[in-house]
């Protein structure tokens, strides 16, 4: 008669160990990256709003004959926008709006420090 002996086929603590222990270490990894990409992503989308507002003052100037140094209306430049006006940016700081010509919106130094350090040129705002 032949005995036939079951082993027991389980993980062993050490084995759950070492595998906890590779997740943590990929986690660990992986997380700055998105955190980093995520905070692109927000100046991005501050820059672009920023832009399009830029863009639509622009047309308003241009269609209403407004010259540089005149004021800008927000609520009638807003009319040229697709979406609409936003006085604030994803983090919670005041766009700075002055009067028609170069830099007439400004991003505020609030948020560029926020988001230092993850490649976002802001160029002329």
């Amino acid at each position: 008669m032949i005995r036939l002996t079951r082993k027991n086929q389980a993980f062993t603590l050490v084995e759950i160990m070492i595998v906890v222990a590779i997740i943590g270490l990929l986690a660990a990894l992986a997380i700055p990256g998105f955190v980093k990409a995520r905070k692109q992503s927000q100046g991005r989308r501050i820059l672009n709003d920023a832009r399009q507002m830029d863009a639509a003052i622009d047309q308003w100037a241009l269609e209403k004959g407004k010259k540089d140094g005149d004021a800008v209306t927000t609520s009638e430049a807003a009319s040229y926008l697709k979406g609409s006006w936003k006085d604030v940016d994803l983090l919670g700081n005041s766009y700075t709006v002055s009067n028609v010509g170069s830099n007439q919106i400004q991003i505020n130094a609030t948020t560029k420090s926020a988001l230092d350090g993850v490649g976002i040129d802001w160029g002329q705002f």
